[in-house]
């Protein structure tokens, strides 16, 4: 039962964009929250940005104003855009899904299985 689907990582110089793609099964995307999160070897995974189905999104600080987390109702799909990317931004991209009532404040229900982003200085 596959659930959260992404794409879209890669390599890319620092100061280039990418934009990540997570598509949900539409029993998860419709009701609930969605997010991204990064992990790098030896830590656990942070949150990097977050959007609820009313469209309320979060941001970590250190990449607010840079990245956009932003959903497609039609596509069963969460993006998130990637700008101004820094050797900081590495690692590894995965997405999220919570149960419905849920949100970034508790671990997340659903994961995919992660997209590997490197920023090259």
């Amino acid at each position: 039962q596959v659930q959260l689907v992404e794409s879209g990582g890669g390599l890319v110089q620092a100061g280039g964009s990418l934009r990540l793609s997570c598509t949900a099964s539409d029993r998860i995307f419709r009701l609930n929250a969605m997010g991204w999160y990064r992990q790098v070897p030896g830590n656990q995974r942070d949150l990097v940005a977050g959007i609820v189905s009313g469209g309320i999104t979060k941001y970590a600080p250190a990449v607010e104003g840079r990245f956009t987390i932003s959903r497609d109702g039609a596509k069963n799909t969460v993006y998130l855009q990637m700008n101004s990317l820094n050797p900081a931004d590495t690692g590894v991209y995965f997405c999220a899904g919570w149960r419905p009532g849920r949100t970034w404040a508790w671990a997340a229900d659903y994961w995919g299985q992660g997209t590997q982003v490197t920023v090259s200085s």
